[in-house]
């Protein structure tokens, strides 16, 4: 399936049914008074994210969404129905702005949340409504409100906890296939990735993590050039980035360490909150090096390169050293997330501890005794 991660669409929640005027007539009660009801409140569109989609693909061939409007008010004293509401699922990560003046609606975050995006117009009011003891046959009425119309512009940060980037070829595609369940297309010609890819990482049970590969960047990517720059900010929410690097490039003028430079410059000149993010070096190919010469020619990429985090040296097609990696990164994700969490106080009177076998409960603070109480004078 093509990842789709922005789309238009048009909104409409249902417009409020209309009041009724009418009065009561039955047999011997001529002048049964005013029995007009109020009109169904229109129904109204609400956002779900789900966390089974992980792309925009749904609201690129329909593009128009309407609730259905709430029934007019009838005789007899009965109000109408409600409209129906609509729930539109979409990916968790989903950024709703509003597609005229680009104002930020929505954003979904967490699986399950649901958000209201246009709500339905009220109902109008019959004439049941304005009966008093000085208008007794009251013959106002009212319409019902509009319903709320947006034209939305759709737009899909992808969720991921580890971001690849890295030149054309590097063998980022190489590297999530080896690692994950993602399945992306391999090629031995640049640009082969034109879409992004996730892939769910499986380190054991109940551990894992999920890593986004994007299209390869170029320089000039900050300005337009190529094709990542569309999907550089699929890697905003990542934890943690891996600077892939071909060590093994086909033409042997090419440098390495400057197409690395390049990518660094890039990012940061595209955002200098994403090139603050962890970066990790990953040096990739190294099968198609020497053994010899390995150690010899990393050593001398991470001094030019001056790079001053973890290094790791591994070969995507072969496997070798990905297994390592794959730990430290879990690692590494598991301590951020410990870090995100926000610091609960934890009541000593319902600390867990006191029911457990040789855990000293939390201690408990000192009472505070008042010196003027003449209880303790």
């Amino acid at each position: 399936m093509k990842f789709v991660d922005e789309a238009y669409i048009d909104i409409a929640a249902g417009d409020g049914g209309n009041g009724c005027a009418s009065f009561r007539h039955e047999k011997y009660k001529e002048f049964g008074g005013p029995d007009g009801g109020d009109g169904g409140r229109g129904g109204s569109v609400w956002a779900l994210a789900d966390e089974n989609l992980n792309t925009l693909i749904d609201y690129r061939y329909s593009r128009r969404f309407e609730a259905q409007r709430g029934e007019h008010g009838k005789g007899s004293d009965m109000f109408g129905c409600k409209g129906d509401d609509i729930i539109l699922k979409m990916p968790v990560g989903t950024i709703i702005r509003n597609a005229e003046t680009g104002e930020l609606m929505h954003e979904l975050l967490q699986p399950g949340e649901q958000i209201l995006i246009a709500k339905g117009g009220e109902g109008g009011f019959g004439n049941l409504r304005f009966k008093s003891s000085i208008n007794r046959a009251p013959r106002q009425k009212t319409i019902g409100h509009p319903g709320e119309r947006f034209s939305l512009a759709l737009e899909l940060k992808v969720l991921a906890d580890v971001g690849l980037l890295g030149m054309p070829n590097a063998g980022k595609s190489t590297l999530i296939a080896a690692v994950s369940n993602a399945r992306p297309k391999i090629a031995d010609y640049p640009f082969t990735t034109l879409h992004p890819n996730l892939g769910v990482v499986r380190v054991g049970p109940e551990k894992s993590f999920v890593i986004a590969d994007v299209p390869g960047l170029i320089e000039g990517a900050s300005e337009g050039a190529g094709l990542g720059h569309q999907f550089l900010r699929h890697l905003q929410r990542t934890r943690l980035l891996l600077h892939v690097v071909d060590m093994a490039p086909f033409d042997d003028a090419v440098d390495p360490v400057l197409q690395a430079r390049a990518i660094v410059k890039e990012l940061k000149k595209y955002d200098p909150e994403l090139h603050a993010k962890p970066r990790w070096l990953v040096l990739n190919k190294l099968d198609m090096i020497p053994e010899g010469e390995r150690e010899a020619r990393v050593k001398d990429f991470v001094k030019r390169f001056r790079h001053k985090g973890p290094v790791f040296e591994i070969s995507a097609l072969t496997r070798e050293g990905c297994e390592l990696l794959v730990q430290k990164i879990f690692q590494h994700i598991v301590a951020t997330r410990e870090a995100e969490k926000p610091h609960v106080e934890v009541d000593p009177r319902f600390d867990a501890r006191r029911d457990q076998p040789g855990l000293a409960p939390a201690a408990e603070p000192a009472p505070q005794v008042d010196a003027d109480d003449p209880r303790f004078r």
